[in-house]
């Protein structure tokens, strides 16, 4: 029996080692559970978590605005969307900034959101090649049936057709041939503001213009409030094109505001281009 004696005694005294690894592994999975898959973020301040439906908790109570701006090449020369996104988290509207190159991310992270019933609504703001991958990223949500609420380009290199799903553009420029356009299905307002007769902007200050920037914010401000580019309140959370008109009726028009010509304003002159300003 000898044997059977020094057998218990070293289960014995493997016992405590073994019960303190148990507590120990216990605690790991634990915290991993807590954090979720290797590499994943907690869930950001306003992104709404998948199950929010399942606890009862309505599409109402988890949306809320979001605004994207999108810096153009080498995030140096588009400050001014750091400075657009400060003020607008002044007003309490969460603004995010991102680099350009990081926009098919950015529209996964929207379509993520809206899914799980944070339905914004959604508004998209960029300059230079960051105006570029506004209009593609609402292109790309109306792919996946996310309506996005106003999209601002600030000097884009080119001309861009405005998808069905967005309700309103206003897109500020000092060249014509970077227009934005209907696309097909479009039936919200589209107004291009052409700032090419004030000398003091260019493609590298257009950005920066408080004046600019004034007219942009109230437009986001006016969207955020439901003052304009929302769907009606009592309709869908959807920005949809106008019904089909009934046979023999004429076809709803598109709103396609001709283009706005903003000079540099004399001294003690108001801005010459507003939001609204079409009627």
């Amino acid at each position: 029996m000898p044997g059977a004696h020094r057998r218990f005694a070293r289960r014995s005294r493997l016992a405590p080692l073994s019960a303190a690894a148990t507590a120990v592994l216990g605690l790991m999975l634990t915290s991993a559970a807590a954090q979720g898959p290797a590499g994943s973020a907690h869930h950001a301040p306003g992104i709404a978590r998948p199950n929010a439906a399942r606890q009862g908790v309505s599409h109402s109570d988890i949306s809320r605005p979001h605004v994207y701006l999108m810096r153009g090449l080498l995030n140096i020369f588009s400050l001014g969307m750091d400075q657009l996104a400060a003020e607008i988290q002044r007003d309490g509207v969460d603004a995010s900034v991102y680099n350009h190159s990081v926009a098919d991310a950015v529209v996964a992270q929207i379509v993520a959101q809206y899914r799980a019933g944070d339905h914004g609504p959604y508004i998209l703001v960029g300059h230079s090649l960051g105006a570029d991958a506004v209009m593609l990223m609402a292109q790309s949500l109306n792919v996946q049936g996310v309506p996005v609420a106003l999209v601002v380009p600030f000097d884009g290199t080119g001309s861009y057709a405005t998808p069905r799903n967005v309700a309103c553009v206003l897109n500020l420029t000092q060249r014509q041939y970077a227009y934005m356009r209907p696309g097909l299905g479009f039936h919200g307002r589209l107004q291009n503001v052409d700032v090419s007769n004030d000398p003091g902007i260019d493609h590298f200050t257009i950005d920066k213009s408080p004046r600019l920037q004034a007219m942009a914010l109230a437009s986001i401000l006016q969207t955020v409030h439901g003052e304009s580019c929302r769907p009606g309140a009592t309709g869908p959370v959807v920005a949809r094109p106008k019904e089909a008109p009934a046979p023999g009726a004429p076809a709803p028009s598109v709103k396609v505001l001709p283009p706005v010509k903003v000079s540099a304003p004399t001294e003690n002159a108001a801005p010459t281009a507003q939001p609204g300003d079409e009627g």
